[in-house]
C-alpha cells in the first residue's frame, strides 16, 4: 500500500512539473537562411505533435535568401495549427512573405512591413525573371489568407501603382497603422501578452522555442565566411596530399573540412544529390591520381574541376539570382586566395617549426658520412636481352641475365623479341628491338 501511494505521489509530482503551453513562440530573427528554414520546419512539426492551439512567429528580420524564405512560407502555409505573425520592429524584404503566410498578423507600434523586392549585390534590383517569380509568390501567399494581392505585389515590384496607396517607381512599405487600415495587419500589440488578448486567449500560456545546438552549428557552417574557410582548408589539404605520396594528414583534414561543408549545405537544402555526386566523382578521380596513376594529369585536373563545380553549385542554391552567382564566385575566389597565402606561409615558416622537425628525417646520407648510392647501370649500354613481356612501351626484359624494368622510345615490342639497350638515364633503361 505504501508503495502504491509512493508511486501515485511520484506520478502527480512529475506530471505537475511538466511544462505545457497553448502556443509556441518561434523567433524569425536575423538573416533568413537555410538553417532558419530547418528550425522553422522542426518547430512546426513539434507544434503539431504537441497539439498546441497555434504558433506565434516573432518576426524581426531584414531579409536573406529567397529559396530559404520560400521554404519557410511553404512550411507555414501547410501547418495544421493556427499561425500568427507578431511583427516586432520589422518585417522587411523576405520577412513580409513569411508574415503574409500566417493566418493573422499583429504589429507593434512603430513597425513596418514591405520593401520585399529581390536584389543582387550592392542592393541592385534583381532581373525581371526573378522579380516576376517573387511577385507571384507574394500574390499567391496573400490570396491564400484573404489579403489584398495587389498590395503584396506592390511590395515587390516598383512598377505597380495603386491609387491612393503607392506611386510607380516606389516600393510599397506600410507602417503599422497603414497595414491595419488596409487589412494586411489584424491588430496592434506591444507585447506577446497583448497578442493573446487580441486572440481572445488572455489566459493561454506560451512557450518559446529556440534553435538547438545542431541547428546553430549548421547555421554556423553555412555562414559565407565559415564556408569560405572550410573550402580553403579543403584546398590546402588536397594540395598537400597531391604533393606527398600515399594518404596522410593533409587528405584527412581536407576530407573532414569538405564533409562539413557539404553536410551542412545538404541539411539546409543548398546542396542536393547532384552536387554530392559531382563531389564524389571528383574525389574518386583525385584518389585514382594519387594512388593509381603516376604523376599528375587529366584525372587529377578533372577531379579538382568537379570538386570546384560542386562547391560552386552548393553556394548558388536552388533559386539563384545574379547576386548569388557573384557571391559564390567571390566566396570560391576568396577561398583560393586564402589557399595560396596559406601555402606560401607553410612553405616559408613550417620548416622552422618543431613539428616539422619531428615529422622529417634530419640525417643527411652524404658520401662523407660513409653512404654510397647503388651501382649505376651505365655498363648496360649496348647489352642485348629478351623482352619478358610486351613493351607498351614499358615492361620487363632480361638483360645479361638480369630481370629489370625497361622502356622503349615509344614503339611496341612483342614478348620474346630480342632487344638492345640504347641508353641509360639514371635507373631508366631505354631499349629498342634488335
Amino acid at each position: 500500500m505504501r508503495k502504491l501511494i509512493f508511486y501515485i505521489l511520484l506520478f502527480l509530482t512529475v506530471t505537475s512539473t511538466q511544462s505545457w503551453a497553448d502556443y509556441l513562440v518561434v523567433p524569425v530573427e536575423k538573416v533568413i537562411d537555410g538553417g532558419l528554414a530547418e528550425f522553422i520546419r522542426r518547430s512546426v512539426k513539434e507544434a503539431e505533435e504537441e497539439g498546441v492551439e497555434g504558433i506565434i512567429f516573432h518576426v524581426d528580420t531584414p531579409g536573406g535568401r529567397i529559396d530559404s524564405a520560400v521554404d519557410i512560407k511553404d512550411t507555414i502555409l501547410s501547418a495544421r495549427v493556427a499561425t500568427i505573425a507578431y511583427v516586432d520592429k520589422n518585417a522587411i524584404s523576405l520577412g513580409s512573405l513569411i508574415s503574409l503566410a500566417c493566418d493573422s498578423i499583429y504589429m507593434s507600434t512603430g513597425d513596418s512591413i514591405g520593401a520585399a523586392t529581390a536584389v543582387v549585390l550592392q542592393g541592385k534590383k534583381a532581373p525581371e525573371k526573378m522579380i516576376s517569380y517573387f511577385r507571384a509568390q507574394m500574390r499567391a501567399t496573400a490570396e491564400a489568407n484573404g489579403r489584398r494581392a495587389d498590395i503584396a505585389e506592390a511590395m515587390v515590384d516598383d512598377d505597380i501603382e495603386i491609387e491612393g496607396i503607392t506611386v510607380k517607381g516606389k516600393l510599397l512599405t506600410l507602417t503599422y497603422t497603414e497595414a491595419l487600415e488596409l487589412g494586411i495587419s489584424d491588430g496592434t500589440a506591444e507585447t506577446l501578452e497583448d497578442v493573446m488578448i487580441l486572440l481572445g486567449r488572455e489566459d493561454a500560456g506560451f512557450k518559446w522555442v529556440k534553435p538547438n545546438w545542431t541547428e546553430n552549428l549548421v547555421r554556423f557552417f553555412t555562414h559565407p565566411i565559415v564556408s569560405s574557410l572550410l573550402m580553403s582548408i579543403g584546398f590546402l589539404g588536397l594540395l598537400t596530399e597531391i604533393r606527398t605520396p600515399g594518404w596522410g594528414i593533409g587528405g584527412t583534414i581536407a576530407l573532414i573540412a569538405l564533409t562539413l561543408f557539404f553536410g551542412s549545405h545538404y541539411i539546409v537544402r543548398l546542396a542536393g544529390v547532384g552536387e554530392l555526386l559531382l563531389f564524389a566523382a571528383g574525389l574518386v578521380l583525385l584518389t585514382l591520381e594519387i594512388f593509381v596513376i603516376p604523376g599528375f594529369g587529366v584525372a587529377g585536373v578533372s577531379g579538382i574541376a568537379l570538386i570546384i563545380v560542386s562547391l560552386y553549385l552548393s553556394l548558388v542554391g536552388r533559386l539563384p539570382v545574379t547576386g548569388e552567382y557573384l557571391r559564390a564566385t567571390y566566396t570560391i575566389g576568396g577561398a583560393f586566395a586564402v589557399t595560396v597565402v596559406g601555402t606560401l606561409l607553410l612553405i616559408r615558416f613550417l620548416p622552422r617549426t618543431s613539428l616539422y622537425r619531428k615529422l622529417t628525417l634530419a640525417t643527411v646520407e652524404s658520401a662523407e658520412g660513409g653512404f654510397s648510392s647503388a651501382a649505376t647501370l651505365t655498363d648496360l649500354e649496348g647489352a642485348h636481352g629478351i623482352a619478358l613481356s610486351t613493351l607498351r612501351p614499358a615492361g620487363k626484359a632480361d638483360i645479361n641475365g638480369r630481370r629489370m624494368d625497361v622502356v622503349t622510345e615509344g614503339e611496341y615490342i612483342e614478348q620474346g623479341s630480342p632487344v638492345v639497350v640504347i641508353e641509360v638515364r639514371g635507373s631508366r633503361v631505354v631499349v629498342r628491338e634488335g
